[in-house]
């Protein structure tokens, strides 16, 4: 599969995190970028129109936020389009555009330091927009639970600082995966608290052991298995059923495998796109964005799909849940690409 159309915005700042957001009408397409402005040292939320002929991507409103965002996320509350972003100095914000997206509706927010005190690595919001986890470097995990106008949060856990967490992911309405540094991953049940119930701790390869874990997917269909990248080009996948024996994709420190990339894996998604097959033992085709500029699909026994090649690094990227053909990711060089794929 190849890319048949690439369209770049360019943005004059440089854009932390793009994603799509929720589809309420088939004939209204929105995103939202994180940008941040080095010359004011400014941080916003913008959210942009796309539309298909002529093609342009304009921006509809903004929001400031008080620091650089490090994580960003989307879903829908009460049919209204919810954006959740966590920031540098600790703080997270819940941002509710209106159903039209040309305007702020409302935000609630978590102030600085009550969640984390470090920046929150990462934050995932459950379909629906009911809760809300988070992770940092400091070893806390926290949920938040979003409400008409107001946020409860609790610890959910706290390492003390034993372990890191950078990244998280929902699983179902009760589990989520997180991952840290050596390559670890821990599975999380909130019926059963006190911690993880199952962990893997990434030490296959003796000199990948200080790779981090930037990414988690899990694709609906298989809770069981939990896809994750990382450092070196790693991607990789954690079945609980046979619990530390990965299965490498991906790897500038693995010979078995074709790697697409030897840099950091910023973000990786199970590739939509491509229908799954829920007999198949083989992992599901995924998508990641790397720090040496190449977005490629990855499938298990296949050559790598480079789908974009950048002279620069591409820091996030977004499928569309409604139309998986396209995708949306962030450039380094203070710009957006748009891909439609064939």
């Amino acid at each position: 599969m190849a890319a048949t159309a690439i369209h770049r915005f360019p943005q004059h700042k440089y854009v932390d995190a793009v994603r799509w957001l929720p589809q309420l009408s088939p004939f209204d397409r929105f995103a939202v970028l994180a940008l941040f402005d080095f010359d004011s040292d400014a941080s916003s939320i913008q959210i942009h129109s796309l539309t298909p002929n002529p093609f342009s991507f304009q921006p509809q409103f903004s929001s400031s936020l008080p620091s650089r965002i490090s994580s960003l996320k989307t879903s829908h509350f009460l049919l209204k389009p919810l954006i959740v972003a966590s920031t540098a100095a600790g703080s997270l914000h819940f941002i509710f555009a209106d159903s039209s997206y040309s305007s702020l509706d409302s935000e609630v927010s978590v102030p600085e330091g009550a969640l984390h005190s470090v920046p929150a690595s990462s934050v995932d919001l459950m379909d629906g927009g009911v809760e809300c986890v988070t992770v940092g470097e400091d070893g806390k995990v926290n949920m938040v639970g979003v409400g008409d106008s107001n946020l409860s949060y609790r610890r959910l856990f706290d390492s003390g600082g034993l372990v890191s967490y950078t990244a998280v992911r929902w699983a179902s309405p009760m589990e989520f995966a997180t991952g840290g540094y050596g390559f670890s991953l821990q599975w999380w049940d909130q019926r059963k608290p006190g911690g993880p119930v199952s962990q893997f701790k990434g030490n296959w390869d003796k000199k990948m052991s200080s790779g981090i874990v930037h990414s988690i997917d899990i694709h609906p269909s298989r809770k069981h298995t939990c896809l994750a990248g990382g450092s070196l080009g790693s991607v990789f996948a954690w079945d609980l059923r046979w619990q530390q024996q990965p299965i490498i994709l991906s790897g500038a420190g693995n010979t078995m495998v074709q790697s697409i990339s030897e840099s950091e894996v910023w973000e990786v998604q199970y590739d939509r796109c491509i229908k799954s097959n829920a007999s198949s033992s083989r992992i599901l085709p995924s998508m990641i964005c790397s720090e040496d500029g190449i977005l490629a699909v990855i499938e298990q026994g296949e050559e790598p799909v480079e789908l974009l090649a950048e002279p620069c690094a591409i820091n996030s990227f977004d499928i569309d849940r409604h139309n998986p053909l396209d995708v949306i990711c962030s450039l380094e060089w203070e710009a957006v690409a748009i891909l439609t794929r064939q």
